[in-house]
């Protein structure tokens, strides 16, 4: 079982640097799992251990890259580590990171986290109470994080309001199975997610 602690400490995490992400998306996407998203807000400090992510590679018909850059899309043109935010649906607004070099248009989104500290602050920002429920889901994760397009474009090598950052914690077995909640490219395998994690989305029958 993930901890629970609702304790927000003060902790020091370092950011990731960017040249110890890989420059594919799908290993990206696998490196990222066990690894911190760290959020500093006015009232206090949220993070959450990545458990679940989606790569969105060159040439696939399921990324926002995939028909070249707009104005909404730019960010995820970046190089590898910046924040790609947008809204879905109009509803709920989704954490991605950009993956590869500048121009390539390639992204990790990032699914769920196992929440960590502030989860007396994620509460307030989701409205519920289990911390199961707090971030299991890229529309659940942002809002408990408070992370909309005022981000988008930010670089997440580099400690300020949004950050990647390292744990000691050992990701432990990471399991790989087609993406949800898309029509193209459905078939394939580009979700990681840590196995046996109750933080991770998606139904059972696809986190075996």
């Amino acid at each position: 079982m993930g901890r629970t602690d609702p304790v927000n400490r003060s902790t020091n995490h370092p950011p990731l640097a960017r040249d110890e992400l890989p420059d594919d998306t799908a290993a990206l996407a696998r490196y990222l799992i066990g690894k911190l998203v760290v959020r500093d807000l006015p009232d206090g400090r949220v993070s959450g251990r990545i458990v679940e992510t989606e790569a969105y590679v060159a040439g696939d018909a399921a990324g926002h890259g995939f028909r070249g850059m707009t104005e909404r899309n730019r960010s995820l043109f970046l190089e590898r580590g910046h924040a790609y935010v947008y809204l879905a649906y109009g509803i709920s607004f989704m954490l991605n990171v950009s993956s590869e070099a500048q121009g390539i248009g390639t992204g990790v989104l990032i699914r769920a986290l196992e929440p960590l500290e502030g989860i007396a602050i994620m509460r307030l920002n989701r409205g519920v109470e289990r911390p199961r429920d707090l971030a299991r889901g890229p529309g659940r994760l942002a809002a408990a994080l408070r992370i909309d397009r005022s981000l988008d474009g930010l670089d997440l090598c580099r400690e300020g309001p949004l950050w990647l950052a390292h744990d000691e914690f050992g990701a432990g077995a990471i399991g790989q199975g087609i993406r949800i909640g898309i029509s193209k490219d459905a078939d394939r395998l580009l979700r990681f997610y840590l196995k046996e994690s109750p933080f991770v989305s998606g139904p059972a029958s696809l986190n075996r």
